[in-house]
């Protein structure tokens, strides 16, 4: 069998990170910067009041005291987004809101509660050192600064910091488009009434938002039989709007399995049983003119789901312009033993939970370990490796956990 690294490698060699492309802000939110971000001017770019005040000259103000306050005469006031030019001398003050600009002459700004809050003339109760409450210009950034780089997903933070340097859009890789169309005779639409020998269809929901939660644009077809032209057909119908297409089911082998028999054919696709377990039988290659890549998974839901973040999740990052990472990992201990079949890599569906008094935290393996057992992930929140020379591990045992993204 094939070994789970060379699989994923030869996956990633179907894709390239897309063509950048320029979106408004809101709708490059959750996309990947393409390039750098510096700043046209400095920010903030002059110098503004951090809080409702007066402006001052420090030197007036050094020895006021409760006991002894200084009175300063108020010039006049000065509001955020004033344009007009203001200055305050030695032994007088302007009135000032939070973000104004600073008036020529003051260098630092009284808080409204350290004074009595006159308007003609205001009674300073304590000092105000030099830039008390005075942000200054390019505080924040300077002119030509790179604020964000290529290459960082563009999320709440980021979208206000573009805005901040006067940017409308953003030049993004643009999410995938990642077509799931799922095979069988025996599915039924949630919602419909089960037939005997049925089953409603849960693989395309699941891969769909597991496609989008990674950052992608999906978008679930609708399942098709075990008809093999039928399953040609609706590829063709997703080619036109995808960047990637997966299935699920189907590529066993097994009398019917439509996928496998529609797609060897072609001469793009290749079917291989990958070292891994739940997840052995796997297929990857082109179809179409353009040669869209096109990833088969199993029609076992749990295979499926551990096929998509092991196999498939690195080669959606990289379409996107970053790094074709794993998930996260973190070292636990098993709180209970493990089995795994000898010569495959398996995944197991564990619980992470605090251990006192240890390192890290324990893994507690599901009770459900079987590939059609979707009910058990909800629980889990991590993938057990279990190393495929390993054919049992005792309770206790340290292994690498898969961190499962949650919403």
């Amino acid at each position: 069998m094939k070994s789970v690294e060379r699989h994923i490698t030869d996956i990633l060699g179907l894709v390239r990170p897309l063509p950048p492309i320029e979106l408004d802000l809101l709708r490059a939110q959750g996309a990947v910067l393409a390039e750098d971000v510096t700043a046209p001017v400095a920010l903030p770019p002059f110098d503004n009041s951090g809080m409702d005040g007066y402006a001052v000259v420090a030197a007036d103000v050094a020895g006021a005291s409760e006991a002894a306050p200084v009175h300063l005469p108020v010039v006049g006031d000065i509001a955020a987004g004033d344009t007009g030019a203001h200055a305050v001398r030695s032994g007088y003050c302007a009135r000032i809101m939070t973000g104004a600009p600073m008036p020529a002459g003051a260098d630092a700004v009284v808080p409204v509660e350290w004074t009595d809050g006159g308007r003609a003339e205001v009674s300073v109760r304590r000092p105000a050192a030099v830039g008390n409450a005075v942000r200054r210009a390019g505080g924040d950034v300077g002119e030509g600064d790179t604020v964000l780089r290529a290459g960082v997903r563009l999320g709440v933070a980021e979208l206000g910091v573009l805005a901040s340097v006067g940017r409308r859009t953003a030049p993004v890789r643009p999410r995938p488009r990642v077509a799931v169309l799922s095979t069988g005779e025996e599915l039924v639409e949630p919602g419909k009434p089960l037939a005997p020998g049925q089953i409603w269809e849960s693989n395309g929901y699941m891969l769909t938002a597991a496609a989008i939660t990674a950052g992608c644009d999906g978008h679930r077809h609708s399942f098709v039989g075990d008809e093999p032209s039928a399953v040609l057909d609706a590829i063709d119908d997703v080619l036109m709007q995808a960047d990637i297409v997966v299935t699920t089911g189907g590529v066993s082998m097994g009398a019917y399995d439509p996928v496998k028999e529609a797609l060897s054919g072609l001469g793009t696709v290749r079917f291989e049983q990958v070292a891994m377990q739940p997840g052995k039988p796997q297929g990857f290659g082109t179809v179409g003119e353009d040669a869209t890549p096109i990833i088969t998974l199993p029609g076992n839901p749990v295979s499926a789901f551990v096929s998509f973040y092991v196999l498939l999740l690195p080669a959606l990052r990289r379409m996107q312009g970053v790094a074709p990472d794993p998930l996260p990992t973190v070292s636990a201990r098993l709180s209970a033993p493990v089995s795994s079949p000898p010569g495959r890599r398996s995944y197991l569906r564990v619980r992470l939970e605090e251990d006192p008094g240890a390192d890290g935290p324990r893994a507690v393996p599901a009770s459900r370990q079987a590939s059609h057992q979707l009910s058990a992930l909800a629980d889990a929140d991590g993938l057990a490796v279990v190393p495929e020379d390993a054919e049992s591990l005792p309770e206790g045992t340290e292994v690498a956990v898969l961190r499962l993204p949650r919403p």
